[in-house]
């Protein structure tokens, strides 16, 4: 009889789609196993019609998975990074982190091939205060329109509600096929985005079998990116409620970190790039955390 793991995630289909791509993963590894996909509805999926910075809870799209998973109803859980609190249910770890896709945001519209091709006043669909916060950083005229649901969900509204552009994350729309959806990929010092955009975390039950199980697809780089935002992340205590963006990106034995801080209305507290040796990377976060702490004093 055929080892059988079951795998909990999100019902929305770029959850689906990750997930499945963790599956596929692990069958060419163990094809004598047999792994099984329940589909967990979190609060996030539960609540459209409020940001999510506005429910005032962490972990919206993760809570009740973890929960399933430590009453042993899942085996290992596949969740987008971003998602993750940086506080974990007691007795669960983060096993893996699958190689990251293009982290930063884009832009998407039916009308304009840039972002700064629109016009005075242009209407932009984000639910994200990170996002809002830097689009009006950038340009005080955007008007900014909330905008909630799963990729397909926004895009429809993108019509629906004739607005002038969305912004989502490229990584999702590149793993959902929708690649050419994107008319401009946002560079950092436009939109920073925010920890883990980009990577797949595999959670299980620590020191479980299925830890080990999933190890390989570890992807080492990846995972000290993650780790570095992470960091950054904790020492400001920033979630889903804080318009903060930090991306680190390791090439070689050099790691650049862009970091950015803001509030809700478009005044940018914090923003600073540093980069130096892969060894130092601790240290940079500390300098950025510290570089935090002079601007808000």
């Amino acid at each position: 009889m055929k080892k059988k793991w079951t795998v909990g995630t999100r019902g929305s289909k770029l959850a689906l789609t990750q997930t499945e791509l963790v599956i596929g993963k692990l069958q060419g590894l163990y094809p004598d196993f047999e792994f099984s996909i329940s589909i967990i509805k979190t609060t996030g999926d539960s609540v459209w019609n409020t940001p999510l910075y506005l429910i005032g809870e962490k972990g919206l799209f993760i809570k009740e998975i973890e929960e399933a998973l430590a009453r042993g109803e899942a085996d290992l859980a596949v969740h987008s990074m971003k998602d993750l609190p940086t506080d974990l249910l007691g007795g669960l770890s983060i096993s893996a982190i699958l190689e990251r896709e293009d982290p930063r945001d884009a832009f998407i519209s039916l009308k304009y091939d840039h972002l700064a091709d629109t016009p005075q006043g242009a209407r932009i669909g984000t639910s994200s205060m990170r996002r809002k916060a830097q689009l009006l950083a950038l340009r005080k005229d955007f008007e900014i329109v909330a905008l909630r649901g799963n990729v397909d969900t926004r895009l429809r509204k993108l019509e629906e509600q004739d607005l002038d552009g969305i912004i989502l994350a490229h990584a999702g729309i590149r793993r959902m096929g929708l690649a050419d959806r994107a008319k401009e990929v946002l560079p950092f010092h436009v939109m920073v985005s925010p920890s883990g955009q980009g990577a797949i975390g595999i959670e299980t039950r620590a020191g479980d079998e299925a830890a080990e199980l999933v190890r390989p697809l570890n992807d080492v780089s990846t995972a000290f990116e993650v780790t570095l935002e992470r960091k950054f992340q904790v020492g400001i205590g920033g979630g889903c409620s804080v318009p903060l963006g930090v991306n680190a990106s390791l090439r070689g034995d050099r790691v650049t970190i862009h970091a950015v801080f803001g509030t809700e209305n478009g005044t940018i507290i914090f923003r600073e790039s540093v980069e130096g040796e892969k060894d130092d990377g601790e240290t940079l976060v500390e300098g950025l955390l510290e570089g935090l702490r002079q601007a808000q004093s």
